[in-house]
């Protein structure tokens, strides 16, 4: 699929979930809380489906899918029939008006912790977290070398890539001493410390890691994956021997093996692919074939992949991870948050709807887990963000509900409209900002 379809169909595909699934919340609260419900709309403006259900409540798919809204049956929009008083929202207690606009975040937190919890039950593949240095690079300077392991960032113990990197990221907003341990091709673990705290401030996430300079490095030369019925596996390697070298010519990583079966294999697709195992050296012979996998262009290939880190787990284990993550997520997006309020972290990290779209569409080509994983950030994003304390939002009215809660009154009218006005204006400025950010990061890509 063309990218800018693909990104405007998987941004479409996300925001019908998580927007459907937000207002979801607020509804079935609602009526739990015995408040009428007029209008479930999917998106604002006019009207592109409609059904009235027999409940009386408007159902409605509308043409702007960039939200989405309950229209409940409320006296402060007109007069309501004396017979409907007892359905009316503002006739609930201030506890029921809680729970009603708690429940669109709350339901945003637990289809994160259910998308996380599915997704690690399937098993997101991911790239070992090995290593490299751009040359002159920080990194390169703290003592990181090519073929370096993380094992452990900021005292955290890291299997994948991507946890990797997400922990860097966060200590890139601090801009603060990191340590890392590492291991090295030789075997031996090493303690480097990332000199953050010379970064400049006020720089974006990319422009630090663009500093910083590390970068996953080059895999080493094992059989991370061997397809049982290509070449290579009926041949007899298996998962986990160590590739020492392609009719002799040694191999320094697995890149250096992929690139001696493609000049070898065209000479003559018999290989002889020599490998470690338990200490002894084997030497295997492989019929090399010339074909296309999984779409791809035709070329020579041995049925053998790159070590890949794979985190697959139980129901059980699964969803401790997933409580963990939307754990850690959380705690990072507050010190983003924080960090960028303080000035110590620029406002160029924050992305919108283009932003958001370029990462659904690149998310949805990685596979379902990589999908999963994507909707559970921005799900959690979205519960985030509308509980912060802006009139308009959840949040806001939180907010004056906590204050009644106080002064044993509703806040006035007055005040209500002066806070919409506000929050309008805070709003308008925060999406004129991630888009002004979308648009800076696409002409300089």
């Amino acid at each position: 699929m063309n990218p800018f379809f693909g990104s405007v169909f998987w941004l479409l595909v996300t925001l019908g979930v998580l927007v459907t699934f937000h207002e979801f919340g607020h509804y079935w609260v609602a009526r739990r809380c015995g408040v009428k419900v007029l209008r479930f709309s999917v998106g604002f403006g006019r009207a592109v489906w409609r059904r009235i259900g027999r409940d009386g409540t408007e159902y409605q798919v509308a043409m702007i899918p960039l939200g989405g809204y309950v229209k409940m049956l409320d006296a402060r929009e007109g007069e309501v029939d004396p017979a409907l008083r007892e359905v009316e929202f503002t006739s609930k207690s201030v506890w029921k008006r809680i729970a009603i606009v708690v429940a669109g975040p709350g339901f945003n937190l637990v289809f994160a912790v259910a998308a996380l919890w599915l997704m690690f039950m399937l098993g997101r593949p991911d790239a070992a977290p090995v290593v490299t240095a751009t040359p002159g690079s920080m990194a390169a300077q703290a003592g990181i070398q090519a073929g370096d392991r993380l094992l452990r960032v900021d005292g955290e113990p890291v299997t994948t890539m991507s946890d990797a990197m997400d922990d860097v990221a966060t200590a890139l907003l601090g801009r603060e001493p990191l340590p890392l341990v590492v291991r090295g091709r030789d075997g031996r673990q090493r303690d480097v410390v990332l000199p953050l705290q010379e970064l400049p401030a006020g720089r974006s996430i990319d422009q630090y890691f663009d500093s910083l300079g590390l970068k996953l490095g080059p895999l080493p030369a094992i059989a991370g994956q061997v397809m049982p019925d290509q070449p290579a596996g009926r041949a007899g390697m298996r998962v986990g021997d160590v590739l020492v070298a392609v009719n002799g010519t040694p191999l320094a990583d697995f890149e250096a093996f992929a690139k001696a079966v493609k000049e070898a294999a065209p000479k003559s697709p018999q290989l002889d692919i020599t490998v470690r195992r338990d200490g002894q050296l084997l030497h295997l012979p492989v019929l090399a074939r010339w074909e296309s996998l999984e779409g791809s262009p035709k070329q020579w290939s041995v049925g053998v992949g790159a070590e890949r880190a794979v985190r697959r787990y139980g129901p059980a284990r699964a969803l401790r991870a997933a409580l963990q993550a939307t754990w850690d997520s959380t705690r990072q997006t507050f010190t983003m948050i924080g960090k960028m309020v303080s000035g110590q972290a620029s406002t160029r990290n924050l992305s919108g709807v283009i932003g958001i779209a370029q990462v659904a569409n690149q998310s949805a080509q990685m596979g379902l887990p990589w999908f999963l994983n994507f909707l559970a950030l921005v799900s959690l994003s979205l519960a985030i963000l509308n509980l912060l304390p802006i009139p308009v939002l959840d949040g806001g009215h939180l907010l004056y509900y906590l204050i009644e809660l106080v002064k044993g009154s509703p806040v006035s009218e007055r005040t209500q409209m002066i806070g919409q006005y506000i929050g309008l204006v805070l709003l308008f400025t925060l999406m004129g900002l991630a888009f002004y950010n979308d648009i800076h990061r696409t002409l300089l890509s």
